[in-house]
């Protein structure tokens, strides 16, 4: 069964690359596939690979591993030091600790602490009363930043109980399902994640030859959830992947997963979707990866995804990207 990738927000993939220049993300957005137009059209989607191929290249051309995020530049070679400096730890715990020492050195914006609280492990991000402004993408990407390496680390991706997030929900916060394996609260008073503290004693498995092939597929390994997670909503939305170009049922996909429709209702709400919002996400995300890898047909892609009429597939395309199909056709 192949796992089907959630495509990405092009306003989020500005958020994440807010302070360079609109010039230099438009030639490099060329050189990662993406056509420019879609570059201006907030409601746009690119896929993962060319997401992390385009923020590969802008760290290299700035220098800088989290591309204008911070106030001080995070210079190439970063994340490399910082895992060499974990691999010799004994347990999680200690490579926590020494995640957050490390990044004390470099940050003017918040501290990494963890800590243990009874059966929960709680990494929270402390943000210094007279230092820079933080932005939601900043917060974001570090807490990325801690779970992706510490799953890495012990070879396990850890599912998250909680994700505490200051900011206020946004439009499009059903993407970060595919952010975080575990539920999302806006509005909180700091920055987190939490998870079972048995993880903090796991031992660290990972060694230096390890490493490069980690490195190499920065960011896509830390920033990306798999769909090894247990959420309900991913095992919906590979189902309905499955079972295409027949959409299926609500009732069919509750009986697959052996529950009633009533419970899968409850379950999706709880996690911040709905089951038409995977149906539509996973339609429009295969139409997307389809029109920027293949030469197939529009026709052969809309009857692949579920529309007989081309004509209907294209007025639903554009109502999830705000684009046409032959926009993403226009990609280098």
């Amino acid at each position: 069964m192949h796992c089907l990738s959630p495509t990405v927000l092009v306003s989020f993939v500005h958020g994440f690359l807010p302070g360079a220049d609109p010039a230099l993300i438009a030639q490099l957005a060329a050189r990662s596939g993406i056509a420019a137009a879609l570059m201006n059209e907030p409601a746009a989607r690119v896929t993962q690979e060319q997401f992390s191929t385009l923020y590969r290249l802008l760290a290299h051309e700035l220098d800088d591993e989290m591309p204008g995020i911070f106030s001080r530049p995070l210079r190439n070679g970063t994340l490399k030091y910082l895992c060499l400096s974990l691999l010799d730890a004994p347990r999680l715990e200690v490579a926590l600790h020494r995640f957050g020492q490390f990044f004390r050195l470099l940050l003017d914006e918040f501290r990494v602490e963890s800590r243990r609280e009874g059966n929960a492990a709680h990494v929270e991000l402390v943000e210094a009363a007279a230092g820079p402004a933080v932005g939601p993408m900043a917060r974001e990407l570090m807490l990325k930043l801690v779970h992706g390496v510490a799953s890495w680390l012990i070879r396990h991706k850890i599912p998250l109980q909680a994700v505490q997030l200051p900011s206020g929900r946004r439009a499009q916060a059903s993407d970060h399902l595919y952010l975080f394996p575990g539920p999302v609260h806006f509005g909180c008073e700091r920055g987190s994640i939490v998870f079972d503290a048995a993880f903090l004693d796991m031992p660290v498995r990972q060694r230096k030859a390890d490493l490069e092939k980690f490195l190499a597929r920065a960011p896509e390994d830390w920033i990306f959830v798999t769909f090894a997670e247990p959420m309900t909503c991913h095992r919906v939305r590979q189902y309905v992947a499955d079972c295409l170009p027949v959409a299926p049922t609500i009732e069919a996909v509750a009986a697959a997963l052996h529950c009633s429709v009533r419970t899968l209702c409850r379950r999706l709400s709880a996690e911040g979707t709905t089951f038409q919002a995977i149906k539509d996400g996973v339609r429009r995300d295969i139409a997307i990866q389809r029109l920027t890898r293949s030469n197939d047909a529009i026709t052969a892609i809309a009857f692949d995804v579920g529309f007989d009429n081309p004509t209907a597939f294209h007025r639903a395309f554009r109502h999830w990207t705000g684009s046409t199909p032959n926009a993403y056709r226009r990609a280098p």
